[in-house]
């Protein structure tokens, strides 16, 4: 999928649509993204500030998605866990930066090269148009390299090398 028809389709989505989450930007080549989640009526807190659940939900598929994209399809990529820290309250508009490196993804690669399961956690800060920390989420990602695109050597394998 072209990264321009995800962001569409991103806007779209009802979680995204209804909690005025909107994706802003998605470079062709899948290492960046940019997300704002605009403060209304209807997705403020009891105390009118940004609501914690949708400061989350506006980093949550991130990284994954990036991650996915940039590995292609010999890989399994899940969320294996998250967290967020709440810094300061969001009283309005904010924004989150994602910029997967190339040295990341080929450090995913060459973890996984064997078929076994790499953890590796990514950070994003939530922020504020003038650059204000409102949160810092962590998330980790699961990455395997699929089975069928292993390849095994004859020792490993159980047959001679001949």
């Amino acid at each position: 999928m072209r990264a321009s028809t995800f962001r569409r389709l991103m806007n779209l989505w009802p979680p995204f649509f209804f909690n005025s989450i909107r994706v802003q930007y998605v470079s062709e080549d899948w290492s960046e993204l940019r997300v704002a989640l605009r403060l209304r009526p209807w997705n403020r807190n009891y105390v009118r500030t940004q609501f914690g659940g949708n400061l989350f939900a506006m980093t949550d598929p991130f990284w994954m998605l990036l991650a996915m994209h940039q590995l292609g399809n010999d890989y399994f990529v899940w969320d294996k866990a998250g967290a967020i820290e709440f810094v300061a309250p969001g009283r309005e508009d904010v924004y989150a930066h994602f910029k997967m490196e190339p040295a990341v993804v080929d450090e995913l690669r060459a973890a996984a090269a064997g078929g076994e399961k790499v953890l590796h956690w990514f950070d994003v800060d939530v922020t504020t148009a003038s650059g204000e920390v409102v949160a810092r989420v962590r998330k980790q990602l699961y990455v395997r390299l699929k089975p069928k695109a292993r390849t095994e050597s004859p020792a490993q394998d159980g047959t001679a090398a001949g």
